[in-house]
Order: structure tokens, then sequence, then C-alpha cells
């Protein structure tokens, strides 16, 4: 894993676009503070830029870097929460421009998943999180469903967890425990991200795939 986050980081660095294993699914990813990068996920999803996307960041002491007021209520739903959780914060700072909506606001989310995690830490940064897919057209839930226009488009494609997904046991809400599943076996259950605006559930699904 290491080797691959070294890879990374040398194509983020650069100004570089990736795909990578987050904490919810393969994701496209740059420097969160490079305008030039992100334009250029931008243009692989071809997304107008008025969609505003998330970024990832590895601990929550970092959001007063690209928040200009973080509320309280912030940090006690991500130290309680056990999944992946998105808020949108108003009057974001220290992000490309362009990455930022039109209102000012920004989704950021504290992932937890030890690849992406380890990555924002040694960047140093915050990195763009964006669904491996062009806009409009259905969301890859693995890395083989990935349509090879995008995995042509990025500047470095990791190899890690290629061929495993996230599996979680989930009972009335809560996570009892996560696993890793080849592809080939079929999934139960799977969960995608809760989106909290001040505090309001948006989204939130557990689905179970038709046999």
């Amino acid at each position: 894993m290491q080797q691959e986050i070294n890879k990374a980081i040398d194509i983020l660095r650069k100004g570089g676009v990736i795909l990578y294993p987050t904490d919810t699914i393969w994701g496209i990813g740059c420097d969160a503070t490079n305008s030039e990068a992100v334009e250029k996920i931008y243009k692989i999803k071809q997304r107008a830029e008025s969609k505003a996307m998330l970024v990832l960041i590895n601990d929550s002491s970092e959001l007063d870097k690209y928040v200009e007021s973080v509320p309280d209520i912030a940090y006690e739903l991500i130290d309680v929460t056990v999944k992946p959780l998105t808020i949108i914060y108003d009057d974001a700072i220290g992000l490309a421009s362009n990455l930022i909506a039109s209102d000012g606001s920004v989704g950021i989310r504290v992932t937890k998943e030890e690849f992406s995690n380890q990555l924002c830490k040694r960047l140093k940064k915050p990195i763009v999180s964006t669904s491996a897919n062009i806009s409009g057209e259905k969301t890859p839930a693995t890395f083989r469903e990935i349509d090879n226009a995008i995995l042509d488009s990025v500047d470095y494609v990791v190899n890690y967890i290629r061929n495993f997904c996230w599996c979680f046991l989930i009972d009335k809400g809560r996570i009892l425990f996560k696993i890793y599943f080849f592809h080939s076996l079929p999934l139960r259950q799977r969960h995608s991200p809760t989106i909290f605006v001040l505090g309001v559930i948006l989204e939130y699904n557990s689905v179970s795939p038709s046999p």
C-alpha cells in the first residue's frame, strides 16, 4: 500500500489526476487546492463546473483550514458517526475556486478508510473525491465496472484492492462489522454515504441487489 501511496502522491503534487479507492467507492481525485487539476476532472467527467465536487480530509482537525467557521455540531457528528459522512459547509476557504459551489459552500468528508486517509495525511492537502463515471452515467460500484474511457483519462490508476469491494453488515442502521469481498461473490448489503447539511440527513441508502 505504501508504494501505491507514494506513486499517487507524486502524481498529485505534479497537478495530476488519479483513480483511487475511497471510503465509499472508487473515485477520481486530485489536489483540491489546485484549480487546474480540478478543471481536468471536470473535463474527464464532462461535467459543468456549477456542479461542485466534495473533498476528503484525514482528520477533523483539518477542517478550519478549509471552512471559515466550523459549527460545533459538525465535530460532534464526525465523532459519533460510523458511516462515511459528508457535511456541506458554508464559507469554504483555502480550496480551488472552481471546486466551491456558487453559494460558497463545499462538501467535506473525513475519510476513515486506510488508503484514502493515509493519502490525505501524507499529501498534507485535501483531495477531491468524485465518482468514476461520465456525468449522467451510472456510478460504478466496483473497480471492474469503471469505463475504459475513465481509466484512460486519468494520470494514474492506483493498484490497490482492485478486486475487492466493501461489504457492511448493518443492523438497524448500526454497522456491526465491515469486510472485503471478491467481486465474484454476491453482496448482501451495500451502503452509501450519509450527507448532512446543518445536521439534516439528506441521503442514506442501504440496498440489497437482486439475486
